[in-house]
């Protein structure tokens, strides 16, 4: 099997490891494989890729899309090494408001599985990183919503000792009690 699928904290959250086959040439992977992810839960259907680089200490986030145009996504940090977080934010689930984090690097070749209904953000720990990752919709800039990156009731654990550099809309995010659950359902 190509990949080993770990559920995280929150179930629907999947940490995916890539067999990697590496000699003094370079290296081979799958980065996705449509049966053995249906096979392990996740059965999606993915519209869009996007590929991201950013410099080092950018927070990028909290980010999701309003319904009907939510995205699960297929997160891969290419180069470099990032924090990648997701909060679930889906109204009635027992984890609303908790979030998961992992380190994804272009040394570890992880990929983060994250279902719809979840905000999504990262911040860069080395001096660039470029993320590609995968979205079940297609981004409508009329849907895309955001939650403050530093909301206290949430109360990630960035573990930075920087000041994140944010873009101007993401300095002024609502706060997770302040968004229109509605547009969630």
């Amino acid at each position: 099997m190509p990949f080993e699928f770990i559920k995280q904290e929150i179930e629907d959250v999947i940490l995916i490891k890539p067999k990697v086959f590496g000699d003094n040439r370079g290296f081979f992977m799958e980065s996705y494989k449509k049966s053995e992810f249906f096979e392990n839960g996740i059965r999606v259907e993915f519209n869009q890729d996007n590929h991201s680089k950013s410099s080092a200490h950018v927070l990028r986030g909290l980010h999701y899309q309003a319904k009907p145009y939510g995205q699960a996504k297929l997160v891969r940090c290419s180069k470099g090494k990032i924090y990648d977080i997701a909060v679930d934010i889906r109204p009635n689930s027992k984890t609303f408001g908790k979030y998961v984090k992992v380190e994804l690097s272009e040394d570890n070749k992880q990929m983060l599985f994250i279902p719809e209904g979840f905000a999504h953000g990262f911040v860069v720990l080395s001096s660039e990183a470029e993320l590609l990752y995968k979205a079940t919709g297609e981004y409508n800039p009329l849907a895309d919503r955001g939650i403050l990156w530093n909301d206290k009731d949430i109360n990630i654990n960035w573990e930075i000792d920087f000041e994140p550099i944010l873009s101007d809309k993401d300095k002024i995010q609502p706060k997770l009690n302040e968004i229109d659950l509605e547009e969630l359902k």
